[in-house]
């Protein structure tokens, strides 16, 4: 008998992990690939930026939010309770399921960065919404939208740090942004470069925001700029 359930049990297991490997094969999955120029971001690995800063990241998260995508035939379809929290210490938030895959051309695919007001108030607090993950400042503030923190030798601060909490859903604040993109083929694989973004930062003159202001609003601004399509063959 403790062998036959023992059997009956594995038969269980491949068939879930069978269903689960096919509902991913049949998903739309949008897929991000942090980088720093041409190499894959790591953790405390050193970098120099444009500014000739020598920086290791020890933190980078961010939220994908609203995900819509525009099919070549004018229809389109938005993701429902469309939040995604990315983070660096977790590849498995790289990729993210969207919708069942289907032989549409995709010709658009919009995003926000950031979590909109309406989250922002309605008390939604599950999931990547979670305050447990460090992304929430409180009801008057909202999200923080993008942390970046690590250090570098250019700051004159505590340990070298530099920090930027990235956030604000209130006007004249508001620091959500919109990318919009075109894939090529109906390819979904984003590259996000960081290095796109400390091109602006000079970390010996700036190196700390940690409220929604305008110095937030500047820098929400240049992060656009991390986000393209990977036109690399695979």
């Amino acid at each position: 008998m403790t062998g036959s359930k023992s059997i009956i049990g594995a038969f269980v297991i491949l068939f879930f992990q069978l269903a689960f490997a096919q509902e991913k094969k049949d998903s739309l999955v949008l897929r991000l690939n942090l980088k720093f120029r041409t190499e894959a971001l790591q953790r405390n690995k050193k970098y120099v930026s444009e500014s000739k800063d020598t920086l290791e990241l020890e933190v980078f998260r961010f939220y994908i939010s609203n995900i819509n995508l525009q099919f070549s035939d004018a229809t389109s379809f938005s993701e429902s309770n469309s939040y995604h929290l990315i983070d660096i210490e977790n590849p498995n938030s790289f990729h993210i399921p969207i919708t069942q895959t289907s032989d549409k051309t995709i010709s658009k695919v919009t995003f926000s960065i950031g979590i909109d007001s309406l989250a922002s108030v309605s008390g939604a607090m599950s999931g990547d919404l979670d305050p447990t993950k460090g992304m929430y400042w409180a009801w008057q503030s909202g999200f923080i939208n993008m942390k970046i923190e690590g250090k570098s030798s250019s700051c004159k601060t505590r340990k070298n740090a530099f920090q930027f909490h990235i956030g604000g859903y209130m006007k004249p604040n508001y620091a959500i942004r919109t990318i919009e993109l075109k894939p090529i083929n109906s390819n979904l694989e984003i590259n996000v470069d960081v290095a796109e973004l400390f091109n602006h930062i000079k970390l010996s003159e700036n190196n700390s925001i940690m409220i929604p202001g305008s110095k937030a609003m500047e820098l929400a601004d240049k992060a656009i700029g991390m986000f393209s399509i990977n036109n690399t063959e695979n």
